[in-house]
């Protein structure tokens, strides 16, 4: 029996070809969008009804209130302009702690990666600091700086400096050596190697640590604020849980939660923005 060469040559591919004549397999349908909120939403909703059917029947509804007396709270909060004072305050205090731990952390991960002696000199010392409890200052820094924002921006700021520190410690570390021996090859300076070379590489280990340290800004304000506030998100929980008030505590919760989901996805967007040169090099 002969074999079909007519079939052989319907299905062989010319080599030469561009790669935009050559057939391309179909891709596989997604859920898209769309459908994922879809199912989001469907399990957010599933989660309040349970919620709302546990409360007053499996467990007392002083313990877990339920979805409508938080949405009541926030409701009522909303109309007479609370909830927003607070936020505020949380606000600036989580912005200006990330912002001043985000540069400090960076520009000590930078120093020492790029200085080995610098970086055995200070290693114990820094391991030692980043093995404290960073709540264990709350009470030093309102020592310090008072009962107002100062105190909260501290805590905020270390928080986020150990983490933004080590993340860009390992991603000044993990840069190609090839790379900056090529640039020193070209008779670039140190300084330009750091900015040209080093500071790219390192970018993405940069903004991993930015996501990782913006939701404890957010804790270490609210942490403050709750040891030593007359206003802001942590001083309406603790004041709340001081009323035995479940609702409102869920409420700020809630809102907690929703601060941070969204200052996540502003770091995603200034990372998108920021990196746009390495998905088109990609």
């Amino acid at each position: 029996m002969q074999p079909d060469i007519n079939a052989d040559r319907a299905t062989a591919v010319n080599v030469d070809a561009p790669l935009s004549s050559i057939p391309q397999a179909a891709p596989l349908k997604s859920g898209g969008r769309v459908p994922m909120a879809l199912w989001q939403a469907a399990l957010g909703i599933a989660v309040l009804l349970v919620w709302q059917g546990a409360s007053g029947r499996l467990v007392d509804n002083f313990f877990i209130s339920n979805p409508l007396d938080v949405g009541a709270r926030l409701y009522r909060w909303t109309m007479d302009g609370t909830i927003f004072q607070h936020i505020g305050a949380t606000l600036y205090a989580t912005g200006m702690g990330f912002v001043i731990g985000s540069v400090g952390g960076a520009v000590l991960g930078i120093w020492l990666g790029v200085s080995p002696f610098a970086s055995r000199l200070l290693n114990p010392y820094l391991n030692a600091l980043n093995a404290l409890p960073k709540v264990a200052l709350a009470p030093l820094f309102v020592l310090w700086f008072g009962l107002g924002i100062e105190s909260k921006i501290a805590l905020a700021a270390v928080l986020v400096l150990f983490l933004v520190f080590l993340n860009t410690f390992a991603g000044v570390r993990e840069v190609d050596q090839d790379l900056i021996d090529g640039a020193r090859l070209m008779r670039a300076t140190r300084a330009q190697v750091i900015i040209k070379v080093i500071i790219p590489s390192a970018m993405s280990w940069v903004f991993a640590g930015l996501k990782i340290a913006m939701p404890y800004a957010l804790i270490g304000a609210v942490l403050g604020e709750m040891i030593a506030a007359n206003r802001g998100l942590g001083y309406l929980v603790q004041f709340s849980g001081s009323q035995f008030d479940t609702a409102g505590v869920f409420a700020v919760l809630f809102v907690i939660a929703l601060l941070a989901v969204g200052l996540n996805h502003l770091v995603d967007m200034v990372q998108s923005r920021t990196e746009r040169w390495r998905i088109v090099s990609r």
